[in-house]
């Protein structure tokens, strides 16, 4: 189900069968990745902290939210977010802006993010643990390797 925030923009909505094969795939085989950024920089019992860095022309990969969240870009930059409902939506963020998702029972929504702008993106998320969706697992393959 998809938060209300994520709803807009309904007339001139696209399907996800309208997307390139390759998109198309990626949303079928990382639908359920709870990797909702680069790396994993901080978890806590109450709190993960991530980072994503998207270089020009760049996209992150399908990711589910559960969790309730929010996100801060670091820098003013331009993007396209593909969304499980088949909305491609054309995005200019701006330095130190930060939106806030909630999510109730069951509710969620995927997408991917993808740089379109001429500079790199970079944003930190926080996801707060035991809220009314249990977290999604994290390969310890993103979680930030600390120097011995």
């Amino acid at each position: 189900m998809l938060k209300q925030d994520e709803r807009n923009a309904q007339a001139g909505q696209a399907s996800r069968a309208d997307w390139p094969a390759e998109l198309q795939d990626e949303f079928e085989r990382d639908q359920f990745s709870g990797i909702v950024g680069s790396v994993l920089v901080s978890e806590t019992g109450r709190v993960r902290v991530w980072h994503l860095h998207l270089p020009v022309g760049k996209r992150c990969r399908f990711h589910r939210h559960v969790l309730d969240y929010f996100w801060t870009a670091h820098n003013a930059g331009k993007a396209r977010g593909y969304y499980n409902d088949g909305r491609i939506v054309e995005v200019t963020h701006y330095q130190g802006e930060t939106r806030h998702f909630t999510f109730g029972k069951g509710e969620y929504f995927v997408h991917a993010v993808e740089n379109t702008g001429d500079t790199d993106l970079l944003f930190t998320t926080v996801e707060f643990l035991g809220g009314a969706n249990p977290p999604l697992p994290v390969p310890d393959e993103v979680r930030l390797n600390h120097p011995s």
